[in-house]
């Protein structure tokens, strides 16, 4: 038997465990998985500036923004299959199975704001050290996205209509989480 061709994209709110339930998924299935927003932290590193800084630019310096998405579009041609965490891969990859993530703001913060605490690698900003401040720079954040991609290409990213499956991860355990994807593949791609 011939192995399945799938993409699955992921997107949703800060926090709301993208990258956890990405890399369960990836690995469960086998394949690659693709980290859009380490790739916007690594840019930010190699250019010498927090990540807040560097999406900020964004606007300015719309090549880095290219950059970025010329990578995400021609994944399909380099990859049979794969997992991607990206804002805009179910806008440039739609054949995808588009899942979308939510959480409620306090606890996306939260949830960020004990990962700053165990191990500062989203080059975030040392000034985070309330989960008050973490959700007021999340707040700007999803703001700069959601005017940065609506003013590059017309797209809300944020629209659940985009997405095949959204679930809502507040008060929900990884696992549960995990499962009605899982579940959610499986029916999707029979």
């Amino acid at each position: 038997m011939a192995k399945r061709k799938i993409i699955i994209s992921f997107n949703g709110d800060e926090g709301a465990g993208k990258s956890t339930v990405a890399k369960m998924v990836a690995e469960k299935m086998s394949i690659p998985r693709f980290y859009m927003g380490q790739i916007f932290r690594d840019a930010a590193k190699k250019k010498g500036l927090p990540l807040v800084v560097f999406l900020e630019g964004l606007e300015k310096n719309p090549e880095w923004e290219k950059e970025i998405d010329d990578h995400v579009i021609n994944l399909p041609e380099k990859e049979d299959s794969f997992v991607i965490e990206s804002r805009t891969a179910w806008h440039f990859i739609p054949q995808s199975i588009k899942i979308y993530l939510e959480v409620d703001a306090r606890e996306g913060a939260r949830r960020i704001f004990e990962h700053l605490k165990s191990k500062n690698q989203r080059n975030e900003g040392a000034d985070l050290d309330s989960i008050e401040k973490t959700m007021a720079s999340l707040e700007r954040r999803r703001k700069d996205d959601d005017k940065r991609y609506m003013s590059l290409y017309g797209i809300d990213i944020r629209n659940k209509d985009n997405y095949d499956l959204i679930i809502n991860t507040t008060g929900i355990g990884i696992e549960k989480v995990y499962d009605e994807i899982i579940r959610f593949i499986d029916e999707k791609s029979a």
